[in-house]
């Protein structure tokens, strides 16, 4: 998508345009709109402020934060929602383009529309991409999220996307904010690696990494060749010449037509919410974690009745683990979580010292479990430590899968499979309140960036103007794809799918490209990667220092 250059003055063939659909490209805002942005802006703060406050009172054991703490938490949420806004007008203003170009839907409307479609897509998500998205950081930043390097991680990463994102939207550089974030998290990843000197858990977990980087490369090409391939099927089913006829902005389409846009515009937003939303959940979750541990270190709304399994399968999970142990001697616990730690930077898991801790590990999440009664009663003072325990072994059984480590029983896998379901369970949560403020920072950043995007999709990615059957198989195209990853956990681009698949429709139908806008989608792949890896290493290098200075 190429993302408009608001600094600069429209051409006449936009100002034509804009002025046939109703828009204003003068970055005029009338003054009802402005009270309605902050009035939304400063009830969604009140409801995350009330909602951390009533958080820490109910499962936080009455423990107060401190001071700098929550100054620190404070301005940590702001970036990372500032990056959901960010995100708004990058990438979601691209559902609403098609209705808005082709007049099915009022510009107000739409955008309405759309951030409703956005919402339930953000509150119905299932945080799959969210986790997806941390696991790609270093464990020890992970564990210690709480500590000068966990800020310096999380400060970083969010300002290195954000500044990204900001600085190609200034000057019209089209860019996706699922690869500014992406490359962020490689560069803190990597920059951490180099200054502790370590590998493993202090740098990026690759596996994880390359199989989203395999999600952002392959889910552009599919959405080009599926779009290109849908239309024509489309055209041999629905033999509507009108409906492939390029469209007027300054006409109404039939009925039947707006119909099937909407209903495309519908899916690409819910679909949108579904995966771009949840990209800054995992950030954000991270930041409580190390503001509030207590309240937020475990799930605290897993069911009660999960807890005789929890209980069952870490006894069948030691019990595994210790018959691979060799006779090595059980550690004590804080031990065994240094055992696995040192084992999973060093690549160390197939040692029976490293089984003989997990075994350790795996016994004393369920004695804690089976103490309290279920995960979430687990008492305020042992949350951090048991959660610890609950993502190291995790981890280390889905490394043990990665590497195939041989020797175990299909029982064994069969235990270790649902234990770390569960032990994912127990830590990997999304409260519905940040789903609830994600959604409102996407909706007020499509509120502020969709004018222009709505002729860079209709007139500058081919060179016929966009025609509804384009639209709307570009669309469903991105929906399904979207969709899809979202399914799977893989974080993808909006931006690029549906401007992929716009350039498919256009190849498609004879219509022909823009070169230059091919050329600057281009440009981007080619610059958000590594700009944004080098741009948070440094942040993460010079935060580290200062961060650390001020704890």
């Amino acid at each position: 998508m190429t993302t408009a250059n608001t600094a600069a003055v429209p051409s006449q063939g936009e100002q034509r345009t804009a002025s046939a659909l109703h828009i204003d490209l003068s970055g005029n805002i009338h003054p009802a709109g402005v009270f309605g942005f902050f009035l939304v802006l400063v009830a969604g703060a009140c409801y995350a402020t009330y909602s951390i406050a009533s958080d820490i009172r109910t499962y936080g054991g009455g423990e107060p934060i401190a001071v700098g703490a929550f100054l620190l938490l404070g301005l940590a949420l702001l970036i990372a929602l500032g990056f959901e806004f960010v995100n708004g007008f990058h990438d979601t203003a691209n559902a609403v383009a098609t209705v808005i170009y082709t007049r099915s839907l009022p510009p107000l409307f739409a955008v309405v529309w759309s951030g409703f479609f956005n919402f339930l897509g953000v509150a119905l998500s299932s945080g799959a991409v969210a986790y997806t998205i941390v696991t790609m950081l270093p464990v020890e930043l992970i564990l210690q999220t709480g500590s000068a390097g966990g800020y310096a991680m999380i400060f970083s990463l969010l300002l290195s996307a954000v500044i990204w994102n900001l600085g190609t939207w200034w000057f019209g550089l089209p860019n996706s904010s699922s690869h500014a974030l992406i490359g962020s998290i490689l560069g803190v990843g990597l920059a951490n690696q180099l200054l502790k000197g370590r590998s493993g858990a202090s740098g990026v977990d690759w596996s994880q990494a390359l199989k989203v980087l395999e999600a952002l490369l392959f889910s552009p090409l599919c959405g080009f060749a599926l779009a290109a391939l849908f239309l024509l099927l489309l055209k041999t089913l629905v033999p509507a010449k009108q409906l492939y006829e390029p469209a007027d902005p300054s006409r109404t389409p039939p009925w039947w037509i707006r119909g099937l846009l909407i209903l495309t515009c519908t899916g690409v937003s819910f679909a949108h919410g579904g995966n771009d939303g949840q990209k800054g959940m995992g950030i954000i979750m991270l930041i409580l974690i190390g503001a509030a541990p207590t309240a937020y270190a475990l799930n605290r709304t897993m069911p009660d009745n999960a807890a005789p399994a929890f209980m069952k399968t870490s006894v069948a999970a030691s019990q595994a683990f210790q018959g691979r142990a060799g006779g090595a001697p059980a550690p004590k616990v804080v031990d065994a979580r240094k055992i696995v730690d040192a084992a999973l930077s060093n690549g160390g898991l197939n040692k029976p010292e490293t089984f003989a801790a997990l075994s350790v590990m795996s016994q004393d999440i369920g004695a804690q479990v089976k103490s309290a009664g279920a995960v979430r009663k687990v008492p305020a003072a042992e949350t951090q430590n048991v959660r610890n325990e609950m993502y190291l072994t995790a981890q280390a059984i889905t490394q043990i899968g990665k590497q195939k480590i041989d020797g175990f029983s299909a029982a064994d896998s069969k235990t270790f499979k649902t234990f770390a379901g569960l032990l994912n369970g127990g830590t990997r949560f999304i409260p519905i309140w940040v789903k609830i403020t994600v959604a409102l920072a996407l909706g007020l950043g499509t509120m502020i960036g969709w004018k222009r995007i709505v002729v860079t999709v209709g007139e500058k990615i081919g060179k016929q103007h966009l025609s509804y059957g384009q639209g709307a198989s570009a669309e469903i195209i991105a929906a399904v794809t979207i969709g899809g990853a979202e399914y799977l956990g893989l974080p993808v681009s909006t931006t690029h799918i549906l401007s992929s698949g716009v350039a498919g429709t256009m190849v498609a139908n004879g219509s022909g490209l823009q070169w230059s806008t091919v050329r600057n989608i281009g440009l981007a792949w080619v610059l958000t990667l590594p700009v944004a890896i080098a741009l948070a290493g440094m942040l993460y290098a010079a935060l580290s220092s200062v961060i650390g200075g001020l704890h």
